[in-house]
């Protein structure tokens, strides 16, 4: 079992940046690899970004390329969202999810992850 906690969500305006946590208890943080999500009102849940276990290898969305870093501590046992350059379309609640071993492809759908969060909103106002 893992058990995921986002913090960090909040009101920016357009252009600005907000840094969302996402700390993991249960089993050991770091051997699993760890996911960003969000969904807006009437759309489906989304892939926005993927951390390997080891923090070596990330994995974005075309949309939040070059604007959003994943990275973890898994001496802290959390996973950061930083997220700049923010737009109006990034609105939405941000989910972040373990995906434990064994991986199952592909490893940007919702269906690869095992846990989840309970998510925290993000409102970039234009």
């Amino acid at each position: 079992q893992v058990q995921l906690v986002e913090s960090g969500g909040g009101l920016v305006q357009a252009g600005g940046s907000l840094r969302l946590s996402c700390a993991a208890s249960g089993r050991t943080f770091s051997m699993y690899a760890m996911g960003w999500f969000r969904q807006a009102p009437g759309k489906e849940r989304e892939f926005v970004a993927r951390i390997s276990s080891s923090g070596g290898v990330t994995h974005y969305a075309e949309s939040v390329k070059g604007r959003f870093t994943i990275s973890r501590d898994n001496a802290k046992n959390t996973v950061y969202l930083q997220m700049d350059s923010l737009k109006p379309d990034d609105t939405a609640v941000y989910y972040c999810a373990a995906d434990t071993p064994p991986v199952t492809p592909p490893v940007t759908g919702v269906g690869s992850y095992d846990y989840w969060g309970q998510g925290t909103q993000v409102t970039v106002s234009s």
